[in-house]
């Protein structure tokens, strides 16, 4: 089930953005995302919620006290009650508009029977683990996707070169084994990822497992630059783009042709033209492709001239490995 409701007006000023998820077993899930989508559509809330008989998964924004109040609508199913959102501020709508889908899993591994609600892995604060990156005996896993480390990731992490979060078991496969390393930690932007692949990862064998509690999201907020190990930007599934610390709006930009985060150097190279292409897309599009996007890029500025937000579709990455 997908229902989209889309905002008349949606540069608001400055709006409250949450984003949470919970492993718990749903078996009502459907009823749940019915609830939160009439809830969502009264407070005028905008952005993607996913539910599955595993849990939920949502990053959504909104004015602050009708997001909070929808927070606590599902904080009063006894499900939930321990729901941790993580709030911060934008200064304007991150989204187009409600999306609330029903589906298999909140997150896609492809491991059926994975019950991160269960066991998971050790859950270490931003401090402990700037100490755990320093020692050599643990192998620091990236779980995101390559576009997202592409522009920014722990020092001395592991890319696993994947395109989507459904092929980091094969990596684990191929290139770890249980034998040669029982002590891995891991981490993703908002502790989604982490939670599915390192309960995982236990029913492999790993014997020790940690992962970075709230993600890179609560590195960026606790830790200051001049303490931390993180280097670039962190990528976000909405039209922020990107943060760095103190969950600041980097510098990052959006290709517009193919929704692969841009840096700022790559947004100077030859083959970037704004709401077209980029240099990860240049060579591939067509000669109509590129006759729609420029058509599209001039409907923008048009609407921009009139005071107006130009809504419509770009091809997107997968909004549900957020988190």
């Amino acid at each position: 089930m997908e229902n989209r409701f889309t905002r008349k007006q949606a540069d608001v000023g400055d709006v409250e953005v949450a984003t949470f998820y919970r492993f718990v077993d749903l078996p009502d899930c459907e009823a749940v995302a019915l609830r939160l989508r009439e809830a969502a559509e009264r407070a005028e809330i905008l952005g993607t919620v996913i539910v599955a008989s595993e849990g939920v998964n949502a990053t959504v924004a909104g004015d602050s006290t009708r997001l909070r109040d929808w927070v606590e609508t599902l904080r009063s199913d006894p499900r939930f009650a321990s729901l941790r959102p993580r709030f911060s501020s934008a200064a304007r709508m991150p989204f187009y508009r409600l999306k609330v889908k029903l589906r298999d899993e909140i997150v896609t591994l492809g491991q059926p029977g994975v019950k991160p609600q269960r066991r998971t892995g050790v859950h270490v604060d931003p401090e402990q683990w700037d100490k755990l990156l320093a020692d050599p005996n643990i192998v620091v896993i990236d779980t995101r996707n390559r576009y997202e480390t592409g522009v920014g990731t722990f020092e001395n992490a592991i890319d696993p070169g994947t395109d989507s979060f459904r092929q980091f078991p094969d990596f684990v496969n191929k290139k770890l084994d249980p034998s040669q390393h029982p002590r891995v930690a891991m981490f993703c932007t908002g502790g989604i990822r982490c939670e599915k692949a390192s309960a995982w990862m236990l029913e492999q064998g790993f014997e020790e497992v940690f992962q970075l509690d709230g993600g890179i999201l609560n590195y960026l907020e606790n830790r200051e630059a001049e303490q931390g190990s993180w280097r670039g930007a962190c990528f976000l599934f909405d039209q922020r783009v990107g943060v760095d610390y103190g969950l600041r709006r980097s510098e990052l930009e959006i290709c517009h042709g193919c929704r692969h985060p841009l840096t700022a150097e790559e947004c100077r190279s030859d083959d970037y033209e704004a709401g077209v292409s980029c240099p990860h897309c240049a060579a591939a599009l067509t000669d109509s492709r590129r006759a729609s996007l420029r058509e599209r890029q001039r409907q923008e500025e048009l609407a921009r001239r009139a005071g107006r937000r130009h809504i419509g579709n770009r091809p997107g990455k997968n909004t549900e490995e957020s988190g």
